[in-house]
C-alpha cells in the first residue's frame, strides 16, 4: 500500500500496490465514504483502510473484466453492501449498476464520471475524479493509459471472451486516447491500473502515477500519428499471453468466491502417498534443493517475485496439479499466490516437499559449456523479443510458456542445456524438460547465463 497525493484538501487517494502482478488498485476516501476501484482478489487491505479511518466503503468500481488478475468486488460487495459499478457493455453475470459515460457516483464532496475508453477492451472505462467545484483533479484509468505506455489490444481476440480482433480494439484505443484521455487538462493525475512488468502492457514507466500533461508530451503511444500508424506500432512486439487471461476475464464478469474461504477449501495433504499418479506437481522450493532430489515429473517453479504470473503461464487454467513448498509458512504463501489468479480451485492437494525424493538433477559444467557450446542441443526459453540477441549462435528459441507443449520438438542426440536471461525460468525449463526426456541429460545454465555476452541474430 502506497500513499498518494491528495486532489484536494477533502479526498485522500490510496494506491494499493501488488508488485507480484504489478497491479494498482485504488481507494477514494471523502467524508467519511470510500470508492474503490478495481480492488484485488484479497479485499482484507481494503477493509483495514476503511477501519483505520473510521469511513465506509459505498462504491466498488471495475475498469473492466481483468485478465491478469481475479478482483474481490462481489465479496466486497456482499460483505458491505455497496453496489458494483461497470460498464453494461462488459455483461457482467453479478448484481450490478452500470457505469458509463454520463454516469456519476457522489463520494462525500467529490464526484466520480464515467468515461468509456474502449480499447484494450470493448468495454473499459476510465474513471474521472470531480472535485466541489467541478474541476477536473485525477483519472482513474485501468489498462487503457499507462506511464509510458497504454493496455495491449490483443487479450479478447478468442471466441470465449468476445472475438473482437486486436486491430479493430488497437483503433479504438487510438480513438479513447485522443478523443477522451488527452482532452482532459494537462494537470490532470494519471492512475493507471497497472506497473512496470505488467504483461498488460510492453514499456510500462516504473512511475506508478503521472499527469495527462506529462504522459502527452513522453508517451510513445500518444505523440502525433495517424490511427493506421498507431495500430501498427502498437502491435509490434507485445509480450506473451499467459495461459489464465482469458480464464480470469470470464471469473470477473461471474464474480469469484470469497478469498480466505475458497483457500481454505484446498485440501491438505500429510505426505506424498496421498496423491493421485499422472497428475502434475509444482515444486516451489529452490532451484539448489530441487536438484538434489524431487518427485518424477515434477516441475520446479520456485517461490519469487513473479510466481502467480509463471504459474498462469506454465500450467492450463482447467489443469489439477498438486503444490510442494518446504515449509508451512511458504505453502500458505503460494497457496495465496495461485488464488491472485483464481487458481486455487485448481490445487488438487498442497503438502510439504518429501526428504529423500528419488530424482536428482545434474550440475551444469559451466566452463564445459563456455568451451565446447556445440556439445549441447541448447533451448533458449526466453521470450521472442527477448531472443533476438542470441547468447548461442544455435540455440532452438522455444518459450517458457510454449514449452511444455513443444518438448517433442527438441533433438535428444547430445544432453540438453537450458538456459533464460537470469536463471529463475531455465530452474523451471530444465524440470519440465527432463520430466518429457527420460533418459536425456539435462542441465540448467542459471544464474550462470548473466556470464555469457548476448550477440544479435544475424
Amino acid at each position: 500500500m502506497s500513499p498518494l497525493p491528495s486532489s484536494t484538501g477533502s479526498v485522500q487517494i490510496q494506491q494499493f500496490y501488488d508488485k507480484g502482478l504489478a497491479h494498482a488498485s485504488y481507494a477514494i476516501r471523502s467524508e467519511g465514504q470510500i470508492a474503490l476501484i478495481d480492488p484485488a482478489r484479497d479485499p482484507q487491505p481494503y477493509y483495514d483502510f476503511a477501519d483505520e479511518h473510521e469511513a465506509r466503503i459505498v462504491a466498488i468500481i471495475e475498469t473492466h473484466p481483468h485478465a491478469d488478475f481475479v478482483s474481490s468486488h462481489l465479496e466486497i460487495a456482499q460483505e458491505t453492501g455497496a453496489p458494483i459499478y461497470i460498464s453494461q457493455l462488459a455483461q457482467a453475470s453479478y448484481p450490478h449498476q452500470g457505469f458509463d459515460d454520463g454516469q456519476r457516483i457522489a463520494v462525500g464532496t467529490v464526484e466520480l464520471h464515467a468515461l468509456n475508453t474502449p480499447g484494450h477492451s470493448p468495454d473499459s472505462i476510465s474513471v474521472l475524479l470531480m472535485d466541489e467545484l467541478a474541476q477536473t483533479r485525477a483519472v482513474f484509468t485501468g489498462d487503457t493509459l499507462f506511464v509510458g505506455d497504454v493496455g495491449r489490444p490483443d487479450l479478447r481476440e478468442s471466441d470465449a471472451v468476445g472475438g473482437h480482433s486486436r486491430e479493430s480494439l488497437a483503433a479504438q484505443l487510438y480513438q479513447s486516447t485522443r478523443q477522451k484521455l488527452m482532452t482532459l487538462p494537462a494537470s490532470t493525475r494519471v492512475y493507471p491500473a497497472h506497473g512496470p512488468g505488467s504483461l498488460c502492457g510492453k514499456t510500462t514507466s516504473s512511475d506508478l502515477d503521472s499527469t495527462i500533461g506529462k504522459e502527452t508530451k513522453t508517451n510513445y503511444a500518444l505523440q502525433p500519428m495517424s490511427e493506421e500508424d498507431f495500430v501498427k506500432v502498437l502491435l509490434e512486439d507485445q509480450p506473451f499471453m499467459p495461459k489464465y487471461f482469458g480464464y480470469n476475464v470470464l471469473l470477473n464478469k461471474l464474480g469469484a468466491q470469497p478469498f480466505e474461504d475458497s483457500i481454505r477449501t484446498v485440501p491438505r495433504l500429510r505426505d506424498e502417498t496421498e496423491m493421485e499418479p499422472g497428475l502434475l506437481v509444482v515444486d516451489t522450493r529452490p532451484a539448489d534443493e530441487f536438484r538434489a532430489g524431487h518427485l518424477p515429473g515434477a516441475i520446479n517453479l520456485m517461490d519469487g517475485g513473479k510466481f502467480e504470473t509463471w504459474l498462469g503461464s506454465i500450467v492450463g487454467p482447467d489443469e489439477p496439479f498438486y503444490l510442494l513448498a518446504d515449509s508451512q509458512i511458504a505453502l500458505d504463501t503460494i497457496i495465496r499466490k495461485a488464488a491472485k489468479i483464481g487458481y486455487e480451485t485448481n490445487i488438487k492437494g498442497a503438502l510439504l516437499a518429501p526428504r529423500d525424493q528419488p530424482i536428482t538433477s545434474a550440475a551444469t559444467d559451466v566452463e564445459q559449456v563456455r568451451q565446447h557450446p556445440d556439445s549441447y542441443t541448447i533451448v533458449d526459453i526466453r521470450n521472442r523479443t527477448e531472443a533476438k540477441e542470441r547468447l548461442f549462435e544455435n540455440a532452438l528459441v522455444i518459450p517458457l510458456p510454449e514449452l511444455r507443449e513443444r518438448t517433442a520438438e527438441i533433438p535428444t542426440d547430445k544432453p540438453v542445456l537450458v538456459h533464460c536471461a537470469g536463471g529463475y525460468r531455465s530452474a523451471a525449463g530444465a524440470s519440465i524438460v527432463q520430466a518429457a526426456l527420460p533418459g536425456v541429460a539435462v542441465y540448467d545454465l542459471g544464474e550462470a547465463v548473466t556470464s555469457f555476452q548476448a550477440q544479435p541474430v544475424r
